[in-house]
C-alpha cells in the first residue's frame, strides 16, 4: 500500500513531470470534496502558504443553493472568502487520474485564522482533542454501503431516473455475481490502496446491485479522510467504468437502503481500554459508560449521522436498518452492536448512520456523546436479547428529518460540546432540508390523487 506523499517526494515527482495536477480539496457540510484544481508547479509554490475560497461552501445544500439563516455567512455579509490551509500530512496521489495528487485542507477565519469551528474537518478535531484530555485515543472503522447502475450519473438523469442495477438479484456474499462486477470493484479496490486508503476488500452486499467496501480501522480523523476519499474515489471509478455509483439511503420502497455502520473504540497507552478480561463479555466499565452515553443521547445526534428527508426511508423493520436505541452482542437488529465480546478487539458498532453521512460529523457526534457519558459515570443496562423490530416499548430512533432536527436544536449536551453557533447553523440546514421538501409536489402525490382525489 503507497503511503502519504512527503511535500519534498512531491515536489520531485513534479520535477520528473510525473505530477502537473494537484487537486486543492476541503470537506463540505455533505461530506463531499470542493477544491481548485492547481497546476502542480504553482501549489509547490503556495503549498506551504494557503489558497481561499468561498465561505459559502459551509453554507449550502445538496444542490448547493445559497439559503438564508446562516449566521456565518450570508447575501447581507457579501460571501467572503475563507482560508483553505492545506495539511500537508494528506498529501497523496490519486491513482485512477492522469498525472494527479491531491491535499486536504483545514478551513481558517480570513480575518482571524482561526480554524472555522463548523468546519466537519474541526468539529470532529475538537472532540479527539476532548478525548486527548482525557488520555484517550479515540479508534474508529467505518464500513461503506452503496449501489452501482448501468449507466453513468448523466446518463442516468437524461433518462429521467430509470435505475437498472449492475445485478438483477440479491447478492449478499456472492461470489459468482461479484465476479461479474469486478471490472468496476477491482479497480477501486487497487486504486484507493494505491492512495494510501487501507482498504481490506469489498463484498456484496443484501440487495441487487448493492457492494460493501471495507477499510481498516484507524484514528478517528485518519478514518474519517478514509472514509471520504473512498466515497469520492467510488463514485469517479465507476464512472470511469459506464456505472454510476450511488450512497442514496433509499432509493426505492422495495429495496433495502444503504447503511454506513460505524465500529468504535477508546484506546489508551497503545492498548485496547475498552477490553477487560475480568469483565462480563470481556467489555471495561470505561466501555461501558462509553455505550451508556451514546444511548442516552442518541436521538440528539441522529441528524448526524442522518442528515436528509431520504434518511430516514431506511429505518424500516426487517431491513437491518435499526428501529430501536437498544444495544446487543452480535445482533443486527439492534441500534448498536457489541462486537468481539470476550477478545481484545471488543468495540461498539452504530449502525444507525446512513451512506449519505458525512463521517466526520457522525464521528464527532457519536464522541461526544460517548464522553459525556464517561464525564457523568453512566451505567449501561443489560443487553437486549431477540428481534429489536418486535418490540415497540424501547426507544425509537426519531422517526423524520423534523424530528432529529428537533432533538438536535434542543441538546444541551452538544450545544455544550460543540457550540451554540455549531449547532444553530446544522439546525439551519435541517431546516432548509425539510422546508425544500415540503414545497415540492411529488409523483406519489399525482400518482395518487390525480384522479381519485
Amino acid at each position: 500500500m503507497s503511503e502519504h506523499m512527503a511535500l519534498e517526494q512531491l515536489r520531485g515527482q513534479v520535477t520528473e513531470g510525473d505530477i502537473d495536477t494537484v487537486l486543492v480539496c476541503l470537506v463540505d457540510m455533505q461530506g463531499r470534496l470542493m477544491g481548485k484544481r492547481f497546476h502542480a508547479e504553482a501549489f509547490l509554490e503556495m503549498a506551504e502558504g494557503e489558497t481561499h475560497c468561498c465561505n459559502y461552501l459551509l453554507a449550502t445544500d445538496l444542490v448547493m443553493s445559497t439559503p438564508e439563516g446562516f449566521a456565518s455567512t450570508s447575501w447581507e455579509s457579501g460571501y467572503g472568502d475563507y482560508v483553505m490551509k492545506p495539511d500537508l500530512t494528506t498529501i497523496r496521489p490519486v491513482p485512477w487520474l492522469e498525472g494527479t495528487a491531491m491535499v486536504l485542507c483545514d478551513i481558517l477565519d480570513h480575518h482571524t485564522h482561526e480554524p472555522v469551528p463548523h468546519a466537519p474537518r474541526q468539529m470532529l478535531k475538537k472532540q479527539i482533542a476532548r478525548a486527548t484530555e482525557m488520555g484517550l485515543t479515540p479508534i474508529m472503522a467505518t464500513e461503506l454501503e452503496f449501489f452501482l447502475f448501468n449507466g453513468t450519473h448523466d446518463e442516468i438523469a437524461k433518462n429521467g431516473f430509470k435505475l437498472e442495477p449492475i445485478s438483477n438479484y440479491n447478492e449478499d456474499y456472492n461470489i459468482f455475481q461479484t465476479t461479474k462486477e469486478e471490472h468496476v470493484m477491482r479497480p477501486i479496490r487497487n486504486h484507493l490502496r494505491k492512495m494510501g486508503i487501507p482498504i481490506e476488500g469489498s463484498k456484496g452486499e443484501a440487495e441487487a446491485g448493492q457492494e460493501e467496501l471495507n477499510v481498516k480501522y484507524a484514528e478517528a480523523l485518519d478514518t474519517a479522510d478514509h472514509h471520504t476519499l473512498a466515497k469520492h474515489g467510488v463514485k469517479e471509478i465507476a464512472h470511469i467504468h459506464g456505472h454510476a455509483a450511488s450512497f442514496l439511503p433509499k432509493w426505492s420502497k422495495d429495496r433495502v437502503g444503504s447503511a454506513s455502520h460505524v465500529h468504535q473504540s477508546l484506546w489508551k497507552d497503545g492498548s485496547n481500554a475498552f477490553f477487560d478480561p475480568e469483565r462480563p463479555l470481556a467489555k471495561s466499565e470505561l466501555m461501558d459508560q462509553y455505550m451508556a452515553g451514546l444511548i442516552k443521547y442518541a436521538s440528539d445526534y441522529t441528524y448526524f449521522m442522518a442528515p436528509y428527508i431520504n434518511s430516514y426511508k431506511r429505518f424500516a423493520k426487517g431491513s437491518f436498518a435499526p428501529t430501536q436505541v437498544v444495544w446487543s452482542v452480535d445482533n443486527r437488529t439492534a441500534a448498536f452492536r457489541l462486537c468481539g465480546d470476550g477478545t481484545k478487539a471488543v468495540r461498539v458498532e452504530c449502525r444507525i448512520p446512513g451512506a449519505d453521512m458525512n463521517p466526520y460529523l457522525a464521528q464527532a457526534a457519536m464522541l461526544a456523546a460517548g464522553l459525556k457519558g464517561i464525564e457523568e459515570g453512566l451505567s449501561l443496562g443489560e443487553a437486549f436479547a431477540g428481534d429489536a423490530y418486535s418490540d415497540d416499548d424501547k426507544k425509537h430512533i426519531p422517526r423524520t428529518l423534523r424530528d432529529a432536527r428537533e432533538t438536535l436544536n434542543t441538546s444541551a449536551m452538544l450545544r455544550e460540546a460543540m457550540g451554540e453557533d455549531v449547532i444553530d447553523h446544522y439546525a439551519r440546514a435541517a431546516e432548509w432540508e425539510i422546508e425544500e421538501f415540503d414545497r415540492v409536489v411529488t409523483d406519489y402525490e399525482i400518482a395518487r390523487g390525480f384522479e381519485r382525489a
